[in-house]
């Protein structure tokens, strides 16, 4: 039965709360003036409390969330992370500051940050960290604002920045946002960059080239050293997207590949809720070439007190108000300070190891492009089945959501035909890895022996299939009477 809304439970006389009458005498001007007063009460529902729970807890339980079901959703990290963060991030003296208290009174807040931005650098190998990027695409539009500064502060003009066709799709979002042209490279026939394509594409009119390592296959870049050379012999920057930088955490360090600037997600690898579009993080570690052009204030330590630093006449300007958003920072620190060096180091083993046991178990009944070892995560692809039946990605995905289970990733990366991307993360157990697989392989049975139930899909579900041309050209935002 549908959940009615607050409006089709609302009846005249019904409250929620009784406010006592003001004890203070009025002003003979009144409280609030008379042209920003209603004319009429305003049109919200008319409901009691225990309404008002119930309504949202039913709501709830319709909700998909990773507290109640397995979410392998590839190239997001949605994995389940620790309430005792949550608890931390919701501490009053985390949650009451406000951003324009003065530094002598908000120190802790300060050094906790000043501490993440040392830990993260020595995480990704590079000697200077800002925190101010608010999520992935926000860190990488501002690594490449720092290498156009870098290159202007030098007279060099430069106009292309080189993204691999595995790239994430904000790569090339950021490239344009940032006045460059993108120049696309294929991938090989093993799933990585191509030398020749480098090669072909590098002069000395390249500003950087982008490159995610693990790359969205979940395939590490192999030749990441050499292409580094290659980028740098003519000049330009290289960029790591480190979306994926769980599969590598505590193993291999950006800097250490030839990179000059890394951002990292702290809302997939650190410790935040992921999904909903925010809060997120993205800081950006650089190379001490590139540290003068980071966006300011920047956090300096000075006679043991932590200051805001703006005297950086270089610096990009701001790309954030105030510095971030802070609570996820916080998350970040209480997940690297309870984990320590060693747990970051097994986060990233188990992640690798469960993909690669879910891929061994499915290679056999679903197409698997690019074979061989994975890191976090690998791509499967439907391409095979849909020609022998007509089914695609999107079908089993839908099929996935009667069993209890999140799509994975479909049609990403691009250069996969009906693509399923799948990432366990490292913190699902074998129990639920195990029922994965016995419900993809089922799928694939069902494929061959009824596959209406899978063009029907979902059918357990609160919501069946829509049409989506419909619900996009058709979007009922808003609640009346007549919907």
């Amino acid at each position: 039965m549908p959940e009615p809304t607050l409006f089709e439970l609302s009846q005249p006389g019904k409250r929620c709360v009784e406010l006592p009458e003001s004890d203070l005498p009025e002003l003979e001007s009144g409280w609030i003036a008379s042209e920003q007063l209603r004319d009429e009460p305003p049109g919200l529902p008319r409901v009691t409390e225990p309404e008002i729970a119930r309504h949202f807890a039913h709501l709830a339980t319709k909700n998909f969330n990773v507290d109640a079901n397995f979410y392998p959703l590839g190239s997001c990290t949605m994995k389940y992370n620790p309430k005792a963060n949550e608890e931390i991030a919701a501490s009053p003296q985390w949650s009451r500051l406000h951003p324009e208290t003065p530094e002598e009174h908000v120190q802790g807040a300060m050094r906790l940050m000043h501490e993440l931005e040392c830990w993260l650098a020595e995480i990704l190998g590079l000697p200077a960290v800002s925190l101010h990027s608010p999520a992935g695409a926000a860190g990488e539009f501002t690594a490449l604002r720092v290498f156009r500064a870098c290159h202007e502060s030098r007279g060099d003009a430069r106009a292309r920045v080189i993204v691999p066709d595995t790239a994430h799709g904000t790569n090339p979002a950021s490239v344009t946002r940032c006045g460059y042209e993108s120049t696309n490279i294929a991938s090989n026939e093993r799933g990585r960059i191509d030398l020749d394509e480098i090669a072909d594409a590098l002069d000395e009119d390249v500003a950087a080239l982008m490159l995610t390592n693990p790359n969205t296959l979940g395939l590490f870049e192999t030749d990441v050293l050499e292409i580094s050379r290659m980028v740098h012999d003519v000049g330009g920057f290289v960029y790591c997207d480190g979306a994926n930088l769980n599969a590598i955490m505590g193993y291999a360090r950006p800097g250490e590949m030839g990179f000059d600037a890394v951002h990292v997600n702290l809302h997939k690898t650190f410790s935040t809720p992921h999904g909903g579009g925010g809060p997120g993080a993205g800081p950006v570690a650089v190379t001490a070439e590139l540290e003068p052009f980071l966006p300011i204030p920047r956090l300096v330590e000075r006679e043991g007190r932590i200051v805001w630093d703006r005297d950086r006449p270089q610096s990009i300007g701001t790309v954030h108000s105030f510095f971030g958003n802070f609570l996820v920072l916080v998350r970040a620190w209480a997940y690297i300070l309870a984990m320590g060096a060693e747990g970051l180091r097994r986060a990233s083993s188990d992640a690798v190891l469960n993909a690669n046991y879910l891929m061994r178990a499915l290679e056999g009944r679903w197409e698997l492009p690019y074979p061989g070892p994975c890191m976090h995560e690998f791509v499967l692809s439907a391409e095979s089945i849909r020609k022998e039946t007509g089914l695609r990605a999107a079908d089993f995905a839908k099929r996935l959501l009667d069993f209890g289970i999140h799509p994975p990733t479909m049609y990403f990366p691009i250069i996969v035909d009906e693509a399923l991307m799948i990432e366990p993360t490292e913190t699902e157990s074998l129990r639920t890895l195990d029922r994965f697989i016995e419900v993809m392989l089922r799928l694939a049975d069902e494929a061959e022996s009824d596959p209406e139930r899978l063009s029907d899909a979902p059918t357990r579900t609160s919501v069946g299939r829509v049409d989506e041309v419909k619900a996009a050209r058709d979007l009922i935002l808003r609640w009346s009477e007549d919907s």
